[in-house]
């Protein structure tokens, strides 16, 4: 079992944001080069701020966006980092248990206001993380979309109409996670988009045996979509041969107009 403990992570300093009940607790953030189109809020698993996320903090802001990871777990243990073997699952699900929603919450609300300046803000979870992005769609303000990667207690209970865009990725072989209850979920949820995928649980991380390179993928263009439209928009739809169809529906409209023509199309 792995545990760090450090003021920056490869040469970035790790940022200090005050929660509203006074709380302080660390972030790793990560800018882009260019002039930030928005930014995403990647809410960790229950091993931390480890590499893994990130990393993944690291590619939003590749993609243009500011990247932050709030160390939720600062409000029992600070710098906390581990691994994947059972040691670390047992002591990252006490220190989840200890931390418990309502103080989760209250950091990623923290973490979207520290980014508020930026433009739209997109939450990405992963496991217990992404427990907290499908709770906190409902319950944080300021957010775009909430997308979710392989988060346990949201399938086997539906919660309330979504207010944003959400999505879910899960694995058909997940085995904390019955695909039934997938299926189930979706067909009582139609608001949120839910995806499968035959890998099993924490297919996205490649520090993990589980690790699944297609379906990771899938998953991560998915979620760079979603994320571009909301933060950004939908790009614009150009259609082939658009200005002859345009001047040709103007010229048809003229005619008409001159000609008071009410009987059938020529």
């Amino acid at each position: 079992m792995d545990l760090f403990i450090g003021a920056s992570v490869r040469g970035r300093p790790m940022i200090e944001i005050k929660a509203g009940d006074g709380h302080s607790f660390s972030a790793y953030r990560s800018d882009p080069a260019e002039p930030a189109k928005g930014a995403v809020v990647v809410v960790q698993e229950i091993f931390g701020v480890n590499a893994h996320i990130r990393k993944v903090t690291d590619a939003f802001a590749e993609k243009g966006y500011v990247g932050i990871a709030p160390c939720l777990f600062e409000r029992v243990a600070k710098g906390v980092e581990l691994g994947y073997d059972e040691a670390a699952i047992t002591q990252g699900l006490e220190l989840a248990n200890k931390v418990g929603l309502e103080n989760a919450l209250a950091d990623i609300q923290a973490t979207v206001n520290a980014v508020g300046n930026v433009g739209k803000i997109a939450l990405v979870g992963f496991d217990w993380g992404a427990y907290l992005a499908y709770q906190a769609a409902n319950r944080v303000t300021g957010l775009a979309c909430a997308i979710a990667y392989y988060g346990c207690g949201i399938a086997d209970h539906p919660f309330g109409k979504r207010k944003i865009p959400t999505m879910l990725h899960f694995g058909q072989d997940d085995a904390l996670i019955p695909f039934e209850w997938v299926t189930n979920f979706r067909s009582v949820r139609p608001d949120v988009t839910v995806y499968g995928y035959p890998a099993a649980h924490g297919f996205a991380c490649e520090e993990r045996d589980s690790y699944n390179a297609a379906a990771a993928a899938a998953a991560w263009d998915r979620t760079l979509v979603m994320i571009s439209h909301c933060l950004e928009g939908p790009p614009a739809v150009t259609l082939k041969n658009a200005g002859f169809y345009a001047s040709a529906k103007v010229e048809k409209k003229k005619k008409k107009a001159a000609a008071d023509d009410l009987g059938p199309p020529e």
